[in-house]
């Protein structure tokens, strides 16, 4: 090989891209003393390991096989492959390349376990990681190492196996941030929030400094929890040790924590004070005031945002679907939806069920359904938020026919898709297909009927006069009867003036509830239905001792672009002489038809 070759081999192994030319290189070099070998061998080997055909392990192990005379090269080498193949798409996996340095007698290190296990994780291979955990026991690399520790914790964390986190965490001498912060954050993966914190107040006590990613941790534990005293000391440890303007995380982390608490003030105080904020921040503001029912303000946010130039992504784009369906904000809801066809962004999975509910909660049940249709990727969800759309406008053999699909693409409906399926059977006097739904759901599903499946079922018979039958499902009811069922058989009690079973049934609601305001309501309403003035009269003074007061009714309607609300007996709206005008007409009109009862119309 002359001058010139020599100068150009180093180009060429670089530029090799086929494991043939590859070994043709190889051949050159073993035969060329002047060139360096164990220079060139690592490249050899990381080109072989993420070549984009198969690895070939026979003629990996010859190389390794080649040099046993340094034991720390083939083991750097061998290093080097595992990170090649994990980061590269192979048929070889890691774990199949650590099984063959056991065979040529290798011994893995504290830098070849951590990759493998980082691996398995990523494939939830507890198995495999079970047989690494085994031989780092009886090598004490477990307990000597706690890189390898903490990787192993991740993967039994990730795998869904706390037991074990909590097994490897114990058994460790050698406990470092990062092992208390895996610790914390298996604890609340698995939803045990209480010991997340247990285990972050033991750590503070060693003295132990959290820095941001554990503190985020705590911080998400602290918001499922509700637990906003608890948020607020982790809140003054922050402030204390964490500089919270280099830290957008740790703000966002604050933000929700304090939404999901019921604090809007500190939530705003937070927020305002972020002197860096990204699109997870307003994300976090917008969920967290939609997950608090307050809607508007989560639309107010919104546009803020896009006065701001931040760009929604699709978690934004939830939010605020589900805001505009709460609200009927059909006109926000249809921009949108026009933004995600203007980004490509598909209507699939989160995103894609947020805008088939809004658009079926506020009135365009077609829309919906064209994205329903138009979803690549449905799951139980999007079929339940299509059914009870359905349900919502009285299209009941619609929804059944979705059902019917939803069976037939083999999706397991959940306790919504039944609500759904039995608000559409009550809103269309439908009792057969009810009863038969209301089994079903348990003997073929093997789902508890919850209140509300209860509810409907009674409502469904009240309706059409089975009061008795209505009855007897609350006296069978596998859990105890609440509001929300007893109330609905009061309800058909009032519709069909059936009195004995209504003072029955309020005397259950009064022990569930005695301040409950809509059960003196609807019995007064059933005394009057059936004459009993005294009676009616007696409840109402009953009443305004207790100092009840009827909580008004509120609707709202978009015309323009323009939200509309209104409230029983509320007269402040600019134009509510013609509005009453306009429903004293209707209310003539139907008394015309026969139609009396409940024909009095007030906003």
């Amino acid at each position: 090989m002359n001058s010139l070759e020599l100068h150009l081999f180093p180009h060429s192994l670089h530029s090799c891209k086929s494991l043939s030319h590859l070994k043709q290189i190889h051949g050159v070099a073993i035969k060329t003393p002047s060139l360096s070998l164990p220079n060139l061998i690592p490249k050899l080997i990381f080109l072989s390991s993420s070549s984009s055909s198969s690895p070939d392990l026979f003629y990996i192990r010859s190389i390794l096989l080649t040099h046993s005379h340094d034991a720390q090269f083939r083991l750097n080498l061998c290093n080097a492959i595992v990170r090649s193949i994990s980061r590269n798409s192979t048929n070889l996996t890691p774990m199949e390349f650590l099984n063959e340095m056991l065979l040529i007698g290798l011994e893995p290190d504290g830098f070849t376990l951590p990759l493998v296990l980082k691996a398995l994780a990523r494939t939830r291979g507890i198995r495999e990681g079970q047989q690494i955990h085994a031989r780092s026991i009886k090598t004490g690399m477990v307990g000597l190492n706690v890189y390898v520790t903490n990787t192993l914790m991740r993967l039994y964390s990730v795998c869904g196996s706390i037991h074990d986190v909590q097994k490897v965490f114990d058994e460790c001498p050698h406990r470092d941030l990062v092992s208390w912060t895996t610790l914390i954050q298996a604890f609340t993966k698995a939803g045990l929030y209480s010991r997340a914190i247990e285990a972050f107040m033991e750590m503070c006590d060693l003295r132990l400094r959290a820095d941001g990613r554990t503190l985020v941790v705590v911080l998400s534990a602290c918001s499922n929890l509700g637990d906003l005293n608890l948020g607020q000391k982790v809140h003054s440890y922050i402030c204390y040790y964490i500089d919270m303007n280099a830290d957008v995380f740790v703000g966002n982390a604050l933000i929700d924590m304090y939404l999901k608490c019921d604090d809007l003030n500190s939530a705003n105080k937070v927020f305002d004070e972020m002197p860096v904020r990204n699109v997870v921040t307003w994300n976090a503001m917008i969920s967290g005031l939609a997950y608090q029912g307050r809607y508007r303000e989560a639309l107010d946010t919104f546009r803020i945002m896009q006065n701001k130039g931040v760009k929604p992504d699709e978690v934004t784009l939830v939010g605020v679907l589900n805001s505009c369906a709460n609200l009927g904000v059909l006109e926000i809801g249809k921009w949108v939806h026009a933004y995600m066809r203007r980004n490509h962004i598909l209507a699939d999975e989160f995103v894609g069920n947020a805008l088939l509910d809004m658009y079926a909660k506020c009135g365009s049940i077609d829309e919906a359904f064209r994205v329903f249709e138009s979803m690549k990727k449905r799951d139980v969800y999007s079929y339940t938020a299509m059914i009870v759309g359905l349900a919502l406008h009285g299209e009941a053999n619609w929804a059944f026919q979705v059902f019917s699909e939803m069976f037939r693409v083999g999706i397991e409906p959940n306790e919504v898709t039944f609500l759904g399926l039995l608000m559409a059977c009550s809103h269309g006097g439908l009792v057969a297909e009810g009863r038969k739904y209301f089994f079903e759901m348990s003997d073929k599903y093997k789902l508890r009927p919850q209140s509300e499946h209860y509810g409907c079922m009674i409502d469904l018979l009240g309706r059409v006069g089975l009061v008795k039958e209505a009855e007897e499902i609350v006296h069978k009811m596998e859990i105890r009867p609440d509001v929300f069922a007893c109330g609905a058989l009061l309800g058909a009690c009032r519709i069909h003036g059936n009195v004995d079973i209504g003072e029955s049934v309020m005397q259950k609601l009064t022990e569930i509830d005695p301040d409950e305001d809509g059960t003196y309501i609807l019995m007064t309403n059933l005394y009057s239905s059936v004459h009993r003035w005294k009676d009616a009269s007696k409840l109402r003074k009953t009443m305004k001792i207790k100092k009840m007061r009827k909580t008004p009714g509120c609707s709202s309607i978009e015309v323009d672009g323009v939200v509309h609300e209104f409230r029983k007996g509320d007269k402040s709206h600019p134009r509510s002489k013609v509005i009453y005008f306009v429903l004293e007409g209707i209310a003539t009109h139907l008394k015309s038809y026969g139609i009396v009862e409940h024909s009095t119309f007030c906003i």
